[in-house]
């Protein structure tokens, strides 16, 4: 598959290159279900989907994935979401538009993702402890299934490297 985009800088059109791999649901359709039941256990409403949504478009930002990074953006664009406070994802630290409970797990996804300082855990007690002020249990293990359901996906979109689309429904793995 060589999808055409347009460059929105020159309004030519771009050829994109096709993804790495063909669609591994095809070859491992287990991969379906364990889809679904992430998205399930990540749907329980004790985390705003929208805080899901930005930890896990922080994440695609984190690794430098585009196919994660547009669909996370798309997502939050669905769901309402200003323009401001996606594009602030990147600079959450110092921008003013996230509460504590967002800023606890941007810096819990920051922290589990990112290499830790020599000799130091990646999610310190202390880290924990305030993210724990904003989550009761349920929600925070909600919210750590959250970043380890990105986890997962970001192992698939760096080694296979699917089309960014800006739908689950549409069209991102060759079809081999």
């Amino acid at each position: 598959m060589t999808n055409t985009n347009t460059d929105t800088n020159t309004s030519t059109p771009t050829k994109t290159p096709p993804s790495r791999m063909a669609d591994p649901g095809a070859f491992v359709p287990e991969l379906g279900e364990v889809s679904a039941a992430l998205f399930r256990a990540t749907g329980n409403r004790s985390v705003p989907r929208k805080t899901i949504s930005l930890v896990q478009l922080r994440a695609g930002q984190i690794v430098g994935n585009t196919y994660l990074t547009v669909l996370n953006t798309s997502f939050l664009r669905k769901a309402g979401e200003s323009e401001e406070r996606i594009t602030a994802v990147a600079s959450w630290q110092d921008a003013p538009y996230f509460d504590g409970a967002e800023r606890a797990a941007l810096a819990l996804v920051e922290a589990t993702l990112q290499p830790a300082p020599h000799g130091r855990e990646r999610v310190t007690d202390e880290l924990y402890a305030e993210v724990a002020e904003h989550y009761d249990e349920k929600a925070l293990a909600t919210l750590t299934i959250a970043i380890g359901q990105i986890s997962f996906f970001i192992a698939l979109a760096v080694i296979g490297k699917p089309q960014p689309v800006a739908s689950l429904a549409d069209e991102q793995w060759d079809r081999g």
